[in-house]
């Protein structure tokens, strides 16, 4: 199954354990994950279900691409790792 890991500086913020879920896509995924812990999702979304500009994710190490709409696929042994992104200099 899918698994996700948030960087400690979000955990700082809210509770958001690693875990396995089931699905086929980021949106599936996010989704599930969600309904267990929905304190994270404003962390990560905006009012309209996209990523926030300052949060990246990435699976299997790769940017994800849809943003949006959260469709990029996931196998079976994805990794999802949710960063904030930084800024500023």
């Amino acid at each position: 199954m899918p698994s996700i890991e948030f960087t400690p500086n979000l955990k700082r913020h809210v509770e958001c354990p690693s875990t396995e879920l089931d699905a086929t896509s980021v949106a599936e995924f996010l989704d599930n994950y969600f309904a267990r812990w929905p304190g994270v999702r404003g962390f990560v979304l905006d009012d309209q279900g996209a990523i926030r500009q300052h949060v990246k994710i990435l699976v299997d190490g790769k940017n994800i691409r849809d943003r949006r709409k959260l469709s990029d696929a996931l196998e079976p042994s994805s990794q999802i790792h949710v960063f904030q992104a930084l800024s500023g200099g």
